[in-house]
């Protein structure tokens, strides 16, 4: 199958003078998103050569502790939503939907 298109997307880091992130930026022109400030990232790659994922983890220094486990929480369930559709496997999805709400729980991050 040819590529018949080419999508970009951008991470732009501003470090202080300890090389800790102090600004993240980024853009997804295909997705209409220009240069939008964030406060952290995850990117996780698959090396096919060497069966390994690889990963950068970055946030900025003034990201808030409360906003980090938020974050985490809404990946973790983004993480087993993609794992499911990727898998089928619906008896490991609903163990991980297990874990996801027990974090949720423990750090108090649903209302009830």
């Amino acid at each position: 199958m040819a590529v018949t298109h080419k999508s970009e997307i951008k991470l732009n880091i501003g470090l202080d003078e300890n090389k800790i992130p102090e600004v993240i930026t980024w853009s997804a022109e295909d997705g209409g998103i220009s240069n939008e400030e964030t406060k952290a990232f995850l990117l996780s790659v698959w090396d096919p050569k060497q069966k390994e994922s690889l990963r950068i983890d970055l946030w900025t220094k003034d990201m808030p502790v409360d906003e980090m486990q938020k974050f985490f929480h809404q990946t973790l369930v983004t993480m087993t939503d993609t794992f499911t559709r990727a898998t089928q496997d619906q008896k490991m999805a609903e163990t991980m939907k297990d874990f996801t709400d027990y974090f949720a729980e423990k750090l108090n991050l649903i209302d009830k």
